[in-house]
C-alpha cells in the first residue's frame, strides 16, 4: 500500500493494490474508489484532502510490515 499526497492539487491517493484501474466510481464528494477488472477496490482519490484527512499523523496498529520506506 501507498499513501501519496500531491500539495499541489491537496489530493491524496492510497494505492491499495499494484493491479491497474479500470473504473472509478466517485462515493462521495470528492472522494473516488478505483476497481480493478475483477471489482476489486484498488486505490482511493480524496480531493482537498487537508479538509477531509488528518495528513499531519499517520497511525499503522498491528500491521504485518517487512520493511518501510519513508520519504518527505
Amino acid at each position: 500500500m501507498k499513501l501519496r499526497y500531491y500539495p499541489e492539487t491537496d489530493s491524496l491517493y492510497i494505492d491499495l493494490s499494484g493491479k491497474p484501474s479500470v473504473d472509478s466510481r466517485e462515493i462521495s464528494e470528492g472522494v473516488v474508489l478505483d476497481y480493478d477488472a475483477a471489482g476489486n477496490i484498488v486505490g482511493i482519490d480524496i480531493d482537498n484532502a487537508s479538509k477531509k484527512v488528518e495528513l499531519q499523523e499517520l497511525v499503522l496498529s498491528k500491521v504485518p510490515v517487512k520493511g518501510r520506506v519513508v520519504t518527505g
